[in-house]
């Protein structure tokens, strides 16, 4: 296949989303939607990329990163001026693929059946093309008597019989690069808005002898552009329902695909089940035989075979095989642990190496620690990390007991096989084998009570 270059223009303001952002950075399934059309394009085997920028530029061009260039539209004139910002890079391949940035549901195998279509026809252009059965609001294609587009009118622009046309332009399109850039050359803003259309440019090549054909995108919801708040909750519900069901196929048990929430990068393997009301978001990669229950969220969290989480919140963390999370747990970011552990209920790590085997049952809290094997937590553990400036780390080593209602004051150490006595505030180095008791005696008062009457 001859080489494709990318252009995605994404400068508009949008202001139908009634939003201080970019419209191209809300997100779909927990990606930005210009993210997911850069994705697409590249998938689909284009070898560079280039984003048009203007409203809120600063935003997107975060949110694209290094996945491509970025070229500004310092004016709203229009596609086809937003396309001429990237002449040069267009000039760098042989082909381009022009897309919208707010058109989230746009697949790769769709762009690449259309580009394949595009060589194979010897098309200077080729537009996708759709049919809706309520075409308001977009660009009618309108075909010469051999069926063949002859041009595309702008709704704004169109007459009452062109009105009455289904098939829609999608705003998606394939070029033979010389020639667009030729065309764009020639454009003029001789229409109502007084913008440069990126559509004339098919009208100047049929001009010109060129040949302009069409490759009919089947399911529409591919080319759904999102332009208010309603739309994107509609590419959201389409998005998730594709994203779920490629699970669903892949051999995970979803119990209830309407009310869970699956971001597009997120891996799941096989035999696992996954409850009502999770939110899986980021990078998150779940092994199999996984149990992630009800209301819980991971987020770029790595999950090992067998684990079982209930009602928990997991982020930027790591859960090894056989572990069991929950319920109400909260595992925040940087914190990783072993096999075959118990992090029980309102137990919350933060930062922390939890090794196999370690039980925290429940309401604990360890932060800038690092845990040895078969540790036991007892409840109301408190690791005292933070001294109002300053956070410190703490070391307990294997086999360690910690009494419930203790507290460790970093930094400390407690060292393998040692015991805390409950209710113990530690604030020196426990030896090994050893056992501290850092609380006052117990004092009896006989007849207090009658006295103090």
């Amino acid at each position: 296949m001859d080489e494709f270059s990318l252009v995605v223009l994404a400068a508009g303001q949008g202001k139908r989303m009634r939003s201080d952002n970019s419209k191209v950075v809300h997100r779909v399934c927990g990606k930005e939607m210009v993210n997911w059309v850069l994705g697409a394009g590249l998938e689909a085997g284009c070898k560079n990329a280039t984003v048009v920028v203007g409203h809120r530029k600063e935003q997107v061009i975060e949110a694209v990163g290094s996945q491509a260039e970025t070229v500004e539209q310092k004016e709203q004139l229009g596609t086809g001026h937003a396309v001429m910002q990237a002449r040069a890079q267009i000039a760098e391949s042989d082909n381009v693929v022009i897309v919208a940035g707010d058109t989230p549901l746009i697949t790769a195998d769709t762009l690449k059946a259309a580009m394949e279509e595009h060589l194979r026809s010897g098309n200077s252009a080729t537009v996708l093309t759709t049919v809706l059965p309520c075409a308001d609001g977009y660009g009618r294609i309108v075909r010469s008597r051999n069926n063949s587009v002859e041009r595309i009118v702008e709704h704004k622009d169109a007459n009452e019989e062109e009105l009455k046309i289904k098939e829609i332009n999608s705003g998606f399109y394939c070029f033979k690069s010389s020639d667009l850039l030729s065309a764009l050359s020639r454009l003029t803003a001789n229409n109502s808005q007084q913008e440069y259309y990126l559509t004339d440019t098919l009208a100047i090549l049929k001009g010109d002898g060129k040949k302009i054909g069409a490759f009919t995108v089947e399911d529409s919801n591919e080319v759904l552009g999102v332009n208010d708040r309603v739309q994107l909750a509609e590419a959201e519900r389409l998005m998730r329902g594709r994203i779920n069901n490629r699970h669903l196929l892949g051999g995970v048990t979803v119990i209830d695909p309407l009310n869970t929430y699956i971001g597009g990068d997120v891996i799941i393997g096989t035999d696992t089940v996954i409850y009502p009301g999770v939110v899986l978001e980021g990078k998150t990669v779940i092994g199999n035989n996984a149990v992630i229950g009800h209301n819980s969220r991971l987020v770029d969290a790595v999950i090992g075979d067998g684990v079982d989480i209930w009602s928990s919140t997991i982020i930027e963390s790591s859960v090894s095989e056989g572990t069991h999370v929950g319920p109400y747990a909260y595992i925040r970011p940087g914190c990783s642990v072993g096999k075959g552990c118990k992090v029980g209920d309102f137990v919350e790590l933060k930062k922390a190496v939890i090794g196999d085997g370690t039980k925290l049952s429940h309401l604990t809290y360890v932060g800038d620690a690092e845990v040895g094997k078969n540790v036991n937590f007892g409840c109301g553990t408190v690791v005292v990390n933070y001294d109002g400036k300053n956070k410190y780390k703490t070391t307990i080593g294997d086999n360690a007991f910690i009494g419930c209602n203790s507290n460790l004051v970093s930094p400390v150490t407690v060292n393998s096989g040692a015991y805390i006595a409950a209710g113990s505030t530690i604030t020196d180095e426990v030896p090994s084998g050893a056992l501290a008791i850092a609380r006052a005696r117990q004092v009896i008062k006989d007849d207090w009570k009658d006295r103090r009457k």
